[in-house]
């Protein structure tokens, strides 16, 4: 697929907070740091533990079960023991829904 597809309201994903959302049997996080939404995949690239359950601080989401971070608009990884990034996804807000490319 390369066309955007609506997958929520930007109402849904309230500041400094992660839902996560399914598009074609892929789980995708988004994640609204300081009112722009980011998409990564849910999985870490770790153990493929559920990114979508861990927290945003700096800039950063943090996996729940091991601590592996990511940075949410790169998808590079800012700390172990993840070693590989996340897939990340452009995003488009359109009034208001949050539209992602995958």
């Amino acid at each position: 697929m390369n066309s955007f597809k609506t997958v929520a309201k930007v109402s849904d994903v309230g500041a400094g907070r992660v839902k996560v959302v399914e598009v074609e049997g892929k789980r995708i996080a988004l994640c609204n740091l300081d009112g722009t939404i980011y998409a990564i995949d849910d999985l870490c690239t770790h153990d493929n533990g559920p990114l979508g359950e861990g927290e945003i601080f700096n800039g950063q989401i943090e996996c729940p079960r091991h601590g592996a971070r990511f940075d949410v608009k790169t998808g590079k990884v800012t700390c172990l023991p993840a070693v590989m990034p996340v897939k990340t996804y452009e995003v488009k807000v359109e009034g208001t829904e949050v539209k992602i490319k995958s």
